[in-house]
């Protein structure tokens, strides 16, 4: 039988996420931000996040076990970009407060919650030059982001919630500008123009074939 191969491809480039999140109404555009630079899944654990699972003190994000799809508990920590998008939805939290009104998800429309956004998403994504995508697409680039920055596997699989390495390395899709750096890698550490790397000896066929003879 022939293999299946149903692997999705998706991933955002920085322009691209920018683009789409611009043309999302103003309610989903930190959902959208949240996703991008922590590639949890949307529906079920980013749109229910509610302030108490927010470790300002610990600096973490933090989901409760039996929430998750594998079943396991899971934090992210706070990056510069994710504290600044959580203080914000935190003033707005504030106001709302202000108006009596307590609204325990961090991302809501105006104090009701969120539950579906499809529409919207596929009119953003088709007016951003981006038709097709998925929010499932931010899991993909939140790996390859971490990918590129270096983080080490096991702490990047805790982060985005991959229980085992075969799932994460389908999500682990490397872009051209990732294999172009590795290749410009590549080329420093080489010490000569026939591509000796440093601490290397090579030996030319003809010097090979010659010893062999011998």
């Amino acid at each position: 039988m022939l293999r299946e191969d149903n692997t999705r491809r998706g991933f955002f480039a920085p322009d691209q996420f920018a683009a789409v999140r611009s043309h999302l109404p103003s309610p989903l555009q930190p959902v959208a931000s949240f996703a991008y630079l922590t590639g949890w899944r949307v529906k079920s654990e980013i749109l229910p996040l509610e302030w108490r699972q927010i470790d300002w003190s610990g600096r973490f994000v933090r989901l409760d076990p039996g929430t998750t799809k594998n079943g396991e508990g899971r934090s992210f920590p706070f990056t510069v970009a994710l504290e600044a998008l959580l203080k914000e939805q935190l003033a707005d939290h504030e106001r709302l407060k202000k108006e009596d009104r307590i609204v325990p998800q961090v991302f809501h429309r105006d104090g009701a919650r969120i539950r579906d956004f499809r529409a919207a998403w596929t009119t953003a994504c088709r007016k951003a030059g981006c038709p097709g995508r998925l929010p499932h697409d931010f899991r993909r680039t939140a790996v390859r982001n971490l990918e590129k920055a270096g983080v080490p596997r096991s702490a990047a699989m805790t982060m985005v919630g991959h229980k085992t390495e075969a799932i994460y390395r389908r999500y682990a899709i490397v872009d051209a500008g990732l294999l172009r750096d590795a290749a410009s890698k590549l080329d420093r550490a080489v010490n000569s123009p026939t591509g000796t790397l440093s601490g290397t000896t090579t030996t030319s066929p003809i010097e090979t074939a010659t010893t062999r003879s011998a």
